[in-house]
């Protein structure tokens, strides 16, 4: 242990006041804990007599508070110590592996600025055998041990790789090892910013190497700590506060009764949050209530005002910001980090702020605009104007695109209130009124929680008790305990609720003030007491880490932050074991990858569920969507029985089958059918001991923005860019201008050209790509035209070839239908109808040429041959069944040949071109 970690364990131990006793092991997250494992055991308090461990262990000092333990066999290992007086000895249950994972990826990030790349150094070490540093997770480079052991298992053929979950990319690693480590470097980023370090199945001693997640986001900058600022805290003896941000959970912010701290790195480095003198009075410097931390910077809530602290400054915000200058009640920022979400038009806010009567959405860059006020909502929940309706709460739903309001309803307002609960939703900016209503005594304040969930599960809590909506509020009750009915106070020394963390795999810890946690799980509605972990008198809260596990923070009177991993599975199994909680099923698997899908037209997204879990239990999956209903699905089970368990497979599709061909308004159908749904896949019962309960992802049905077509062949690099102008003869223009026109070439936009003889037939092959690159050639219709307004081109198939049984559209009809409209928009996917019916379209001279094209219809564009040109086509999906987006893009060919003398145009040529030349600069003005 470090200096400062001798130093921060010394003053916990002066400070305590009752006896508990912890334990730890050397692998972070507690991520190996197994045979091979040493186990350290502390006792805290003065009655300690002696270590009670079952025959399978050994202790290293059996009389020693702070102790060394290793068992040989595994299973649950009863360890209690032997106390006397009148402290409690506290038996803990452990669950010991027998794994073959005995080696951890170390990796250590530097951060290049000048490129936004991050190198990422990985090498190997062994837990049971590295140096301080490295189990600190601060070490620069490697320990001679991990060097060691890097090279060998590098010569066994290891090497490893970064894969990135959101979007499915692998960073590999420089070809030679430097020094016993590897280098990988990657793009900074921040929506990508799930990191697993994965290697090759390779083992050394019958060892392998665990994988590790982590998340890496675009490094943040922590505030300076300026001399001569002040300090800004809470009032003396407050319990700690904090905020965290979503999507960047090492980036937390904690105010204490002395100081305000901030980290980007979970603590593991940290500094001090202060403010310059003669903005704040000393009472309110020593105020805050809350604090709320976001790309923008620190918000503080002192006295009803909202603050903000940047890198440069520290202001009241006010009227300027469209926010009330005070009597703000409170304010929120979003709890779930969903990096991938669609929102149509809009932008999506960051921050909820509410006083009594209104609330106002904060966007980036301090905007603040507000949503509504109680009066409307009155008119929404059809209350009486002369009724009291003030603001609880806001909170932010882990929907990406929802919030919901907490009213207080009441008459008289002197004994009781009525709690109720409406959502918005940002998209559609439709307000939901929830059937919940909640009966309250008048001074009851509630928190609110929503879980990482498809449906809007919810908690809430006041200073006693926590209250659960879950299944889109049908279900709803107050959180049971074995005793007290839900009183929490009454099991924890009267104390009160202090925080409530809840993790993305459904976990719930309630963390009273004076230390003593309970928990649960989504969707469970009792809750079990967990072994004391921290000494009442230590002010402490309940965080995650950057690897997504639970850590304990813990702030010293002498203004030093202490974080520490808790082991909160651990705990929870030795709980479990105590009163014989088993979960129902053996395994619940699923091929849900990834958090987000795109839908398009035509296409459907399948995953499958497997629940495996003993006969005659009788459980089944059960799939729950949320938001407008424009998926349909069917669902495929796959049952079997064998050795007295039973396996369901549940295959559930997705998909649409709406057709958008000749419709009257294509537009508006389009936007009907296009939105986000929240689904989640979960076991029909579940148990505090059961790993992840359900599986939550969302599929919108619309255009995946990165998507986009090319025309095969073409590319922007492979050419010779200059300044280039060219002239078009206006006879070849649609128009028929007055004169020729001049056009300068843009080589960014339109690429090179494809140089063709003008006797070579042309037929464009489109392919689709998106972020992750080519998808497929485009089977379906498109048409093309020339941007400039050319028209001296034509086609090689005739209306009649391509089988037409009416008049197709054509470039001049549909020109002539849309003349208010330019160009580009006068045809399309929007009115597209096809010629292959009689009951479409009229008769007409089937002769004429037929002017659209895919990939199999064998339509080429044909040039003349009394003249050279330079041509650029913009190109534009036409089928109404392929996709949301309006899918375009831009290619253009240059002809050339050799013209008869008495078919050249007399007039101004375009830059005259011969074979063996790309083409010839105009210098004419």
């Amino acid at each position: 242990m470090s200096a400062q970690g001798v130093a921060v364990l010394l003053s916990w131990l002066s400070c305590c006041g009752s006896a508990l006793w912890r334990y730890s092991s050397n692998s972070p997250n507690y991520r190996i804990f197994s045979t091979r494992s040493t186990i350290k055991l502390e006792y805290e308090g003065t009655s300690f007599s002696e270590w009670s461990v079952p025959a399978t262990c050994s202790v290293k000092n059996k009389s020693s508070p702070q102790t060394e333990l290793r068992c040989s066999s595994p299973g649950i290992q009863t360890i209690r110590p032997i106390v006397v007086g009148p402290d409690s000895d506290e038996e803990r249950n452990l669950s010991v592996e027998n794994s073959h994972i005995c080696f951890l990826w170390y990796h250590k990030v530097i951060s290049l600025f000048h490129n936004y790349t991050q190198i990422i150094v990985v090498w190997i070490y062994d837990p049971e055998n590295a140096d301080p540093d490295e189990l600190l997770l601060n070490a620069n480079e490697p320990s001679l041990n991990s060097k060691i052991l890097s090279k060998e298992l590098a010569t066994l053929g290891q090497k490893p790789v970064i894969f990135t979950s959101l979007k499915k990319r692998f960073y590999y690693p420089d070809s030679k090892m430097k020094n016993g480590t590897w280098h990988i470097a990657l793009p900074m980023s921040v929506d990508d910013v799930l990191k697993e370090v994965k290697g090759n199945q390779v083992a050394f001693q019958d060892c392998f190497i665990a994988d590790v997640i982590f998340l890496l986001s675009f490094p943040l900058l922590t505030m300076p700590d300026i001399p001569g600022f002040l300090p800004i805290t809470t009032p003396q003896g407050s319990p700690l506060i904090a905020s965290q941000m979503s999507c960047v959970p090492s980036s937390v912010v904690v105010v204490a009764d002395m100081e305000t701290f901030q980290t980007n790195d979970s603590f593991r480095t940290w500094t001090r949050i202060r403010v310059p003198p003669n903005i704040l009075t000393d009472d309110e410097r020593h105020n805050v209530s809350d604090v709320y931390v976001s790309w923008d910077g620190i918000f503080f809530l002192i006295n009803s005002v909202l603050y903000i602290r940047t890198f440069i400054a520290f202001r009241r915000l006010g009227r300027d910001e469209n926010l009330p200058d005070n009597g703000i009640s409170g304010a929120t920022i979003r709890k779930w980090c969903w990096v991938k979400y669609l929102i149509k038009n809009k932008v999506r806010s960051a921050m909820a702020v509410w006083t009594k009567n209104e609330v106002y959405l904060g966007y980036l860059s301090l905007i603040f605009v507000k949503l509504t006020t109680t009066e409307k909502l009155k008119s929404l929940l059809n209350i009486s104007p002369a009724d009291t309706l003030t603001i609880q709460n806001v909170a932010f739903l882990a929907h990406p695109l929802e919030l919901a309001i907490i009213l207080n309803y009441c008459t008289t307002c002197s004994i009781n209130k009525k709690i109720y609960l409406v959502i918005y939703n940002e998209d559609t900016e439709q307000w939901m009124k929830q059937d919940f209503a909640l009966d309250v005594t008048s001074d009851t304040v509630l928190s609110a929680y929503f879980i990482y969930s498809a449906m809007p599960d919810l908690l809430l809590w006041d200073k006693h008790r926590l209250y659960y909506c879950y299944q889109n509020f049908t279900d709803t009750g107050i959180i049971q305990t074995p005793t007290e009915f839900g009183n929490l106070s009454r099991l924890s020394q009267n104390s009160t609720i202090h925080n409530v963390f809840i993790d993305y795999y459904g976990n719930v810890v309630v963390k009273m003030k004076n230390n003593i946690m309970f928990y649960f799980k989504a969707n469970i509605r009792d809750a079990v007491k967990l072994h004391v972990w921290i000494n009442s008198t230590m002010k402490s809260l309940t965080a995650m880490s950057s690897s997504g596990v639970v850590f304990l923070i813990r702030v010293f009177e002498n203004g030093t932050v202490y974080p520490q991993e808790y082991p909160l599975r651990l705990e929870a199994e030795s709980v479990a074991f105590t009163i014989k909680e088993k979960c129902p099923y053996v395994a619940f698997l699923n091929n849900i990858f990834t958090v987000f899908y795109f839908l398009d037209k035509g296409q459907n997204i399948s995953i499958w569920t497997q629940i495996v879990y003993p006969e005659n239990v009788g459980l089944y999956i059960m799939v729950e969507s949320y938001g407008p209903k424009i998926l349909q699905e069917k669902h495929h089970i796959h049952y079997e029985i064998a050795l007295g368990y039973c396996t369901k497979t549940m295959t559930i599709t997705f998909f649409q089958t709406k057709n958008y061909e000749a419709v009257d308004d294509y537009f508006k159908l389009q936007n009907e059918n296009m939105g986000l749904q929240l689904i989640h896949v979960r076991p029909s019962a579940s148990a505090r001991t059961c790993p992840i309960a359900q599986k939550a992802f969302q599929i919108y049905a619309g255009c995946d923005p990165t998507k986009r077509i090319a025309v095969k062949g073409f590319n922007k690099k492979e050419c010779l860019q200059h300044d280039f102008f060219y002239n078009i003869e206006k006879s070849y223009l649609r128009n028929k201008p007055s004169k020729n026109l001049r056009v300068k070439y843009d080589w960014n936009e339109y690429g090179c050209p494809l140089r063709l003889d003008f006797g070579e037939k042309f037929h464009p092959v489109l392919q689709l790509f998106n972020e992750n690159g080519y998808i497929e050639d485009v089977e379906v219709n498109f048409i093309v035209w020339e941007i400039h307004g050319r028209n001296d081109y034509s086609f090689n198939n005739t209306m009649k070839k391509s089988g037409c049984l009416n008049e197709a559209q054509t470039w001049k009809s549909m020109i002539a239908r849309n003349k208010h409209l330019p160009l580009g928009e006068v045809w399309g996917p929007e009115n597209y109808k096809h010629c292959f019916s009689y009951a479409i379209g009229k008769p007409g001279d089937l002769n004429q040429p037929y002017e659209i094209i895919n990939k199999s219809n064998y339509n080429h564009l044909v040039w003349p041959v009394d003249h050279s040109g330079m041509y650029v086509f913009r190109v534009k999906i036409l089928d109404p069944n392929y996709s949301f987006c309006n899918l375009t893009t831009i290619f253009a060919i240059e002809t050339f040949g050799m013209i008869p003398r008495e078919q050249r145009n007399g007039g101004q040529p375009e830059a005259e071109v011969r074979p063996g030349r790309c083409y010839e600069v105009l210098r004419e003005n």
